[in-house]
């Protein structure tokens, strides 16, 4: 059972009360989210990835010229000691007394020439018909001798034009079988990892033969003493082949029956013998003929990708704009447009078009003939009280002739029409 319920206190009650619960504390405020990072615009990204594509390329690009560099100057170089140089061959010359120059234009290959000097071609086929010829020449004039590498159909016709290719060797090492010194001395001999020969000069040595076709020849030069080597093996001047069956002894023979060996190796900037220094070849002269085309073809690909993504598919459709752009500004940037391109005509004529229009409907002419002279002018002059306005002048005038004769013609006619209006 339940006590009796203490009265309420009255409004003059003055006796203690129990103090009254505390208010609950407010919850912690929690802290603000963190706005969101702007996002990177697309061209921003695109344009951070090709430089970090560049970078990487150019850091590649480093690198490899680094490990590349030192001793490493290039196939058949006697300058290079790696597996595909030819250091070990112009060492062992040198031994002999035999001194090795390195040149790299027909020019200097040709300057050099003469009895007592072996000039080595490394790579005809890359010669063009200016530098066949210089060869050329030198062999048959010099008296020393020609050594060919390899050379191909590209080059036989000008540097030997007695000699014809005729298939590939099938076996790589291969017998003299004939009665060259050069070639009884070394023996057995790599030669055949390259083309074989055919010949017409009934004077030409024929050795290294496979399947019946020589793999090396050497041609006499008439009466000045000298000869030219056709070598079909340019792998028995390798560093790593040098040493393999008889490949040093026929390299030593071959290359250093004299004094001097010019070791001419054909580049790309090889200008044409007898250019003067100041008519070297340019960039274009030097793309293959070839290549030519192919940017030709490339160019109309580029031409006809570009039609047909211009190409209109459809009437335009007018839309929304975005945001709202107030009318002042717009006028103001076709102002600009106009001034920058000195459309003073342009202008006017859109000014003019503009004020006739509001004009017929101020005068109650019909819009299609808002732009009929005989219609509104007429109308338009009922309305005005000075008579020193010229309303045909300056509706349908001329081009003003400068920027001062536009801004005029403007006031004119904003002046006509608040006459007009308030007519």
């Amino acid at each position: 059972m339940t006590g009796p319920t203490p009265p309420a206190p009255g409004p003059f009650d003055t006796s203690p009360t129990a103090p009254a619960a505390p208010a609950p504390a407010p919850a912690a405020a929690e802290p603000p989210a963190p706005a969101p990072r702007p996002r990177r615009a697309p061209a921003l990204r695109r344009a951070r990835t090709v430089l970090v594509l560049t970078a990487l390329l150019v850091a590649g690009g480093v690198a490899m010229a680094v490990l590349n560099s030192g001793t490493r100057h290039g196939y058949l170089d006697p300058r290079s000691a790696d597996p595909f140089g030819s250091r070990a061959v112009a060492e062992l010359l040198k031994e002999r007394g035999v001194t090795t120059r390195v040149v790299t234009t027909a020019r200097e290959a040709a300057a050099a020439a003469g009895p007592g000097t072996t000039l080595l071609v490394t790579d005809p086929d890359r010669l063009g018909a200016t530098q066949q010829r210089a060869v050329r020449t030198a062999a048959d004039l010099s008296g020393g001798r020609t050594v060919l590498l390899a050379p191909g159909g590209p080059s036989l016709p000008g540097l030997a034009p007695d000699v014809h290719t005729q298939g590939t060797a099938h076996t790589d090492v291969l017998s003299p079988d004939c009665a060259l010194p050069a070639a009884t001395s070394a023996g057995r001999a790599g030669t055949g990892t390259g083309p074989r020969y055919t010949t017409t000069r009934t004077a030409a040595t024929a050795c290294y033969p496979s399947d019946g076709r020589p793999t090396l020849l050497v041609l006499p030069s008439g009466t000045t003493g000298g000869d030219t080597v056709v070598l079909g093996a340019e792998s028995i001047l390798l560093n790593e082949n040098l040493a393999d069956e008889g490949n040093a002894s026929l390299a030593l023979q071959l290359l250093g029956s004299r004094p001097d060996l010019v070791w001419y190796m054909p580049s790309l900037a090889d200008s044409e013998p007898g250019t003067a220094p100041g008519e070297e070849k340019s960039l274009l002269d030097l793309i293959p003929a070839g290549w030519s085309w192919a940017l030709l073809q490339l160019l109309v690909a580029a031409v006809l990708a570009a039609l047909w993504r211009a190409r209109r598919l459809g009437p335009l459709v007018t839309e929304k704009l975005p945001v709202v752009i107030r009318a002042s500004e717009a006028t103001e940037g076709r102002a600009r447009l106009y001034r920058k391109a000195g459309a003073r005509d342009r202008a006017a004529t859109v000014l003019r078009a503009a004020a006739r229009e509001r004009l017929a409907a101020l005068v109650g002419v019909p819009h299609a003939r808002a732009h009929d002279p005989h219609a509104l002018v007429p109308a338009v002059s009922a309305r005005l009280t000075d008579g020193t306005r010229d309303a045909h002048t300056l509706l349908f005038g001329t081009t003003p002739p400068d920027d001062a004769a536009l801004v005029a013609l403007a006031d004119h006619l904003d002046a006509l029409e608040r006459e007009v209006r308030t007519s």
